[in-house]
C-alpha cells in the first residue's frame, strides 16, 4: 500500500511539472491555461496544447515556444526573483550561456549556472539608495536655492520700487530747476535790457574804450606798445601763454604802438567781442555790461548757479533711469520657475584648459583668455 502511494505522488509531481510553462510572465499565463488546444497569441492559428514548448515552432509569432529556442522571433521571460525580470531572445535558451540571473534559461544544458539574482538585487538596491540620497541632497540644495532666489527676487523688486520713487522725486525736482533756470535767464535778459536802456550804448562804449586803453597803457604815456600788449593781452583759449612779438604787432594793426584813436578802430574791436583775445585775469569781453553793473552781475551769477544745479539734477536723473533699465532687464530673465537660478546672475566661474582660462558668467558672457593675456569674448546674452 505504501508503495502505491509513493508511486502516485511521483506521477502527480511529474504531471504538475509537465504542465508548467517555461518562459512566460504572470501577465501571459492566461494564454497558457492547459486545455485541448492553444490559440497563437496573434490569433493566426489554433494548435493542440501538447505542441506548446515541444521544440517546434508552429505559431508565426513564436508564442507556442516561449521556453525553447525553436522560434527565431520568440522571447523567453526571466523571472529573476530578487532582481529585475526581463526578456531575452529565445535563441539564447539552453545555449550554454547563463543569461538569466536565476539560471532559468539553461534548464536543459550542460551549463552550471548559479542563481545570482539576490546579490544583483542587493547591489542594485544599494545603488538606488545611493542615488536617492544624492537626489535628496540635490532637492535640499534646490530648495535652499529657491528660498535664496525668492529673497533676492523680493529684494530686487523692492530696489526697483525705491529707484522708481527716486526717479519720480527727481522728475519733480528737474521740472522745478528747469522753471527756476528759465526764470533766472529771463531776469538776466531783463537786467541787461534795463541797463542798456538807462545808460545808452554809445556813451558806455566810449567810456569803456578809454578805461580799457588806460588799463593797457601801463606807463600812462598815451600809447600802447608791444610790451604792454604782451603783458596784458592773451588768447581766450591760451590765457597762460605769452603772445609772441609778431602776434602783438598784428593786434596793434601792424605797428609797434598805437594811440587811443587807433585803439578804438583796431584792438578794441577784438577785445570787445571776446572771441579770440581778452584782458588777462578777466571773464567775458571787456566793457560788457556785466563788468560794470552789479545788478547784471548778480543776475548772471544766479543764472549760472541755476544752470549748474539743473545739470546736477539731470545727471542724477539719468543715472537713476539707467539703473532702473538695467534692473528691469535682469528681472525679465528666466531664472527658473521658482527663481532657483537667480543667484547665478552675479556669479562667475573659471576653468583652465591647457594655456587658456575660460570664464563663464551665467546670464552675462563667456570669455577665453590666453596665457599671454589676450581675452576673447566667446558669447554674451
Amino acid at each position: 500500500m505504501r508503495c502505491h502511494i509513493i508511486i502516485a505522488v511521483a506521477l502527480w509531481s511529474v504531471c504538475v511539472d509537465s504542465r508548467k510553462i517555461r518562459g512566460i510572465s504572470l501577465s501571459y499565463k492566461r494564454f497558457y491555461r492547459e486545455k485541448k488546444s492553444f490559440l497563437c497569441i496573434d490569433g493566426s492559428k489554433m494548435i493542440p496544447f501538447e505542441q506548446v514548448n515541444d521544440d517546434y515552432c508552429d505559431c508565426d509569432d513564436g508564442s507556442d515556444e516561449p521556453g525553447t529556442a525553436a522560434c527565431p522571433n520568440g522571447r523567453f521571460y526571466c523571472t529573476n526573483l530578487g532582481f529585475r525580470p526581463h526578456y531575452i531572445p529565445s535563441s539564447r535558451v539552453n545555449d550554454g550561456i547563463c543569461d538569466c540571473c536565476d539560471a532559468s534559461d539553461e534548464y536543459n544544458s550542460h551549463a552550471r549556472c548559479q542563481n545570482s539574482c539576490r546579490n544583483l538585487g542587493q547591489r542594485e538596491r544599494a545603488d538606488v539608495e545611493g542615488q536617492m540620497r544624492t537626489l535628496d541632497e540635490g532637492l535640499r540644495l534646490k530648495q535652499q536655492l529657491i528660498e535664496e532666489g525668492v529673497l533676492l527676487w523680493r529684494e530686487k523688486q523692492a530696489q526697483l520700487r525705491d529707484l522708481q520713487q527716486v526717479a519720480e522725486d527727481l522728475q519733480v525736482r528737474l521740472e522745478e530747476h528747469r522753471r527756476r533756470k528759465h526764470e533766472a535767464d529771463r531776469l538776466k535778459e531783463q537786467a541787461l535790457a534795463a541797463s542798456e536802456a538807462e545808460e545808452g550804448s554809445l556813451r558806455r562804449q566810449n567810456s569803456t574804450v578809454t578805461t580799457i586803453f588806460h588799463v593797457l597803457d601801463s606807463n600812462k604815456d598815451g600809447s600802447i606798445t608791444v610790451d604792454e600788449v604782451q603783458a596784458k593781452v592773451a588768447f581766450v583759449q591760451e590765457e597762460e601763454r605769452v603772445l609772441s612779438e609778431d602776434e602783438a604787432v598784428a593786434l596793434l594793426g601792424g605797428g609797434h604802438q598805437m594811440d587811443l584813436s587807433a585803439f578804438r578802430d583796431t584792438l578794441w574791436n577784438s577785445l570787445r567781442t571776446g572771441d579770440s583775445v581778452k584782458i588777462k585775469g578777466t571773464h567775458g569781453a571787456p566793457g560788457s555790461l556785466a563788468d560794470e553793473d552789479p545788478n547784471i552781475k548778480a543776475a548772471e551769477s544766479a543764472a549760472e548757479r541755476e544752470a549748474t544745479d539743473l545739470k546736477k539734477v539731470e545727471e542724477a536723473y539719468e543715472t537713476v533711469n539707467m539703473e532702473i533699465s538695467d534692473l528691469r532687464k535682469k528681472l525679465t530673465i528666466d531664472y527658473g520657475t521658482d527663481w532657483e537660478f537667480l543667484f547665478l546672475n552675479s556669479q562667475c566661474y573659471q576653468l583652465k584648459v591647457y594655456e587658456y582660462t575660460y570664464t563663464l558668467c551665467p546670464f552675462s558672457q563667456v570669455t577665453q583668455k590666453s596665457a599671454v593675456g589676450t581675452e576673447v569674448l566667446l558669447g554674451s546674452r
